[in-house]
């Protein structure tokens, strides 16, 4: 995309995050959501006039041929993203893909092997990557303000029991792991600054047979150890602390603050329980705002634009929850089969 030209979006269905998406991309300075497809001719068309959306297009291989698409947002169900992925990168296309990425390394392997060779971007959504107050949390860490890391925390529940709901669906990629699990991993890999090597997991599972409420070890090359927490049925939490030889780090990690709390960081720098804690306030604001700015600077501008998750990030947080999920089969601990990129 060339200096000052508008980033032009396309949204490959009508999912109702897309809702969200879309009111933060309305206040995004040169980006505009400019069609969408819907294999539902009817939802599609209430949708767009929901969002000020003039083009419509009656299946989703029209969008990828449509001209006038610089982007497309995937916020389908998880097993649909590889599939549209790919073609969407084929089609010559950036893609902004809702995380998780994709339901297996192979998977996210061969949609960046494809995006690679499409010569487009492919990136994860997570809109708290964007955020300040993460941003701040990777300043700490890259400064080495805790020292050498030895513990991470990361946990993300909320109460949800909606009847039909893709997140129930095992068909369709749901249960914890992959929504509020998700975020989790993704945060402790970012901490960790790598994949970890093995992990080991138990949850509680629904009727439906998918895992409602997860727990997590993982254990790193270099003696980190880390854990996470994920729940469909929990009252509602986010949070998230690294403790170093040194001193620790806790946050909330929120995608849209303040809903969920003040976007604070709380930092102690020093090793007794007498240690003061310093609390450093950021900004708030629409984490979709943030993350739709950062994805137009990384077209515009190569990698440095990008504040997300990089690929071999996605991979590795991917490889991490397959090795999850298979813990929750064997019961013990399982070999995290991480796949560096080309």
């Amino acid at each position: 995309m060339k200096e000052g030209k508008t980033l032009r979006f396309g949204i490959l269905g009508a999912a109702n995050i897309a809702r969200a998406f879309a009111k933060g991309a309305a206040t995004v300075d040169g980006v505009d959501i400019v069609a969408l497809a819907s294999r539902d001719a009817s939802k599609g068309r209430a949708f767009a006039d929901e969002i000020g959306v003039a083009r419509v297009h009656a299946s989703y291989d029209a969008l990828l041929d449509d001209p006038g698409v610089d982007a497309i947002y995937i916020p389908l169900p998880n097993t649909m993203h590889a599939e549209w992925a790919i073609r969407v990168a084929e089609a010559g296309k950036h893609i902004l893909c809702e995380k998780p990425l994709a339901s297996s390394t192979a998977d996210a392997v061969a949609m960046f092997t494809a995006a690679k060779a499409a010569g487009v971007h492919l990136v994860e959504a997570y809109p708290y990557r964007a955020q300040p107050q993460t941003r701040k949390v990777r300043e700490l860490l890259d400064a080495k303000a805790i020292g050498r890391l030895q513990l991470i925390h990361a946990t993300f529940g909320f109460t949800f029991d909606k009847p039909g709901d893709i997140r129930l669906d095992p068909a369709r990629g749901g249960g914890a792991l992959l929504d509020a699990g998700s975020y989790a991993t993704s945060f402790v890999r970012m901490a960790a600054g790598e994949c970890p090597t093995r992990v080991m997991a138990a949850a509680r599972w629904s009727d439906t047979g998918v895992e409602t409420t997860a727990a997590g070890t993982m254990e790193f090359p270099d003696g980190l150890l880390a854990q996470i927490w994920c729940s469909f049925g929990t009252a509602y939490h986010r949070h998230a602390l690294i403790a170093g030889d040194a001193g620790m780090i806790e946050t909330t990690y929120l995608n849209h603050p303040p809903e969920g709390g003040a976007p604070t960081v709380y930092l102690r720098r020093g090793t007794t329980a007498a240690t003061e804690r310093e609390t450093i306030e950021t900004a708030g604001g629409s984490g979709f705002a943030a993350e739709i700015a950062s994805f137009r600077d990384l077209v515009a501008h190569g990698w440095v634009g990008w504040t997300g998750a990089t690929p071999q990030e996605s991979v590795d947080i991917v490889a991490t929850l397959e090795a999850f999920a298979q813990s929750l089969k064997t019961g013990g601990w399982v070999d995290v089969r991480r796949v560096p990129l080309a």
